[in-house]
Formats: structure tokens, C-alpha cells, sequence
């Protein structure tokens, strides 16, 4: 009988220790945090995935996803600089970085934790657009305002344990009433842009045409004071080379002789009988008549 017994308390107490044994072993999955609480206290946060042990009955354990999460803020109204109206459609992705905090402030709702969001996302939208004119904002690329709103809005929630990865604009648009004449305002404004730079780009053009033809003017000038130049020095080493020639009298003799036979061929050039009528003093009568 006492041996029966006690083989009945040893299964028993294995019984105890292998469902305690079951309650104390968890599974951390890698998309998530395991937060361990002892007697409802956060005592520290596990992140390793795995299998892991707590203290049954004593600590529990709470899973927070660290999963991305996507939230579409509805639509809200914004206004410039210029105190113009425009809609604003946006949305973040946001996720859990700090679970101690995030429990600590939030509970570890996602819905509180969204409602946050929001806020944040609304005032970095009111406070970015309000300060650009409504122009710059349609001009301006996305990435710039996702930049300048994820930027902001994060410094609003850091101290929930969150962090927002990207806060983007889906549409970014303008009231009904009043879209149509800022466009066309703008368009006008960008034909009167072009029109301008086109008016300064002919005139530089002509005023550099202006400047090529004068600095072409003087060149030409001057090519033609030195092409002068130069002809005056040739013919005058001509008329020296000519003096120094024909330096006496006979040699001036033969060099006017020379001339009278070069002025004769040439009017004898062409076809057909030539008639000559010279004076009888002329150089040509007296070679032709041999007269000294």
C-alpha cells in the first residue's frame, strides 16, 4: 500500500514539474518582442528569436509586434503661407521600438498609439505647409515634404516608443472652387517667366553680335591700314631698287627704252590689223624709226 502511494505522489509531482515546465517555456518569433512582467512589473524586454523561460506564475509574458504597420490618416485641411487653402491625403508607416516605453505610455494600444500619430502627422503638415507659399508646395518633389514631415512628426512621438518610418503624401491637392484659376494663374505666370528670359537672351545675342561686327570692323580696318602700309614701303623699295638701276645716263636711256617696247607690245595685244597714230616726238617713233 505505501509503495503504492508513493508512486502515485512521483507521478504526480512529474506531472507538476512538466506542466510547470509547460508554462514557463515561450517562443520569441523574429517579428516580434516578448515583454516579461514579474507580478505585473516590467522586468525586461526579449528580442532574440527563439525558445525562452520564465518564472511560471510569477511572470508573465506579453508579445508586441515589431512588424511595420501602415495607417491612412484621413484627409485634412491645411493652409500656406500665402493663406491659401489646399487638401492634405497622407499616410505613414510606423512601428514599435521601444516596447518599455510604449507600454509604459500607451498601453500597448496600437489605437492609442495611432491617435498619436496622427496628431503629430497633422501639426508637421500645419507647420510645413504653413510655412511655403501655396506655389512652392505644388512645385516642391515629394520626397522633400516626406523628408520635412517624417522628420518632424518623429519628434513628436519619440516619447511613446514609436518611430514613424515615412510619413507620405498621397495627394496634395487644392479646393474645388479655386484650383482651376491657380493653375491657369500659374501657367500665365510661367509663359510671362519664359517670355522674359527669351527677351534677355536676344538681346545679349544681339548686343554680342553688336561687339563680334565692330571688333570684325576694326580688324578689317587695320588689316587694310597695314596691307597700305606695306604697299607704300613695296613701291617705295620699288622706286629705290628702280633709281639705284638706272642711276646714269645711259642706263636711264636703255630703262626708257624698255618702257617705250613694253607700252608698243602691249597695244599691239589682240586680233586683227592695229593702226598706231603717234606724235612724232613720242618714244615709240623714235624705236621704231631707230632715232637716238
Amino acid at each position: 500500500m505505501k509503495k503504492a502511494i508513493a508512486k502515485f505522489l512521483g507521478i504526480i509531482v512529474i506531472v507538476l514539474a512538466a506542466f510547470g515546465l509547460m508554462l514557463s517555456a515561450y517562443t520569441v518569433k523574429p517579428n516580434e518582442y516578448v515583454v516579461i512582467r514579474y507580478l505585473g512589473r516590467v522586468v525586461r524586454v526579449v528580442d532574440a528569436p527563439g525558445l525562452h523561460f520564465r518564472t511560471p506564475y510569477l511572470e508573465t509574458a506579453q508579445v508586441i509586434s515589431k512588424k511595420t504597420i501602415l495607417y491612412d490618416i484621413p484627409a485634412s485641411d491645411v493652409i500656406t503661407r500665402d493663406k491659401k487653402s489646399m487638401i492634405a491625403d497622407n499616410f505613414v508607416l510606423w512601428r514599435v521600438v521601444d516596447p518599455t516605453a510604449y507600454i509604459r505610455t500607451l498601453n500597448a494600444v496600437e489605437a492609442r498609439a495611432q491617435e498619436r500619430i496622427e496628431a503629430a502627422v497633422y501639426n508637421a503638415l500645419k507647420n510645413t505647409i504653413s510655412s511655403m507659399n501655396q506655389e512652392d508646395i505644388i512645385e516642391a518633389t515629394g520626397e522633400k515634404l516626406t523628408g520635412m514631415l517624417t522628420k518632424e512628426a518623429n519628434s513628436d512621438i519619440g516619447q511613446y516608443g514609436i518611430e514613424i518610418i515615412t510619413s507620405q503624401i498621397k495627394i496634395l491637392g487644392l479646393p474645388n472652387d479655386n484650383e482651376e484659376a491657380v493653375y491657369e494663374r500659374m501657367i500665365s505666370e510661367r509663359k510671362n517667366i519664359a517670355a522674359s528670359y527669351s527677351a534677355d537672351g536676344a538681346a545679349e545675342a544681339q548686343k554680342i553680335r553688336n561687339t563680334t561686327d565692330k571688333e570684325v570692323r576694326i580688324m578689317k580696318a587695320d588689316a587694310e591700314k597695314q596691307a597700305a602700309i606695306l604697299e607704300a614701303e613695296g613701291e617705295e623699295e620699288y622706286m629705290k631698287t628702280l633709281q639705284e638701276a638706272y642711276n646714269t645716263a645711259d642706263k636711264a636711256e636703255f630703262y626708257e627704252y624698255i618702257r617705250s617696247l613694253d607700252a608698243l607690245k602691249q597695244s599691239m595685244k589682240g586680233s586683227g590689223e592695229k593702226t598706231l597714230i603717234l606724235d612724232k616726238d613720242s618714244e615709240l617713233v623714235k624705236v621704231l624709226y631707230g632715232i637716238n
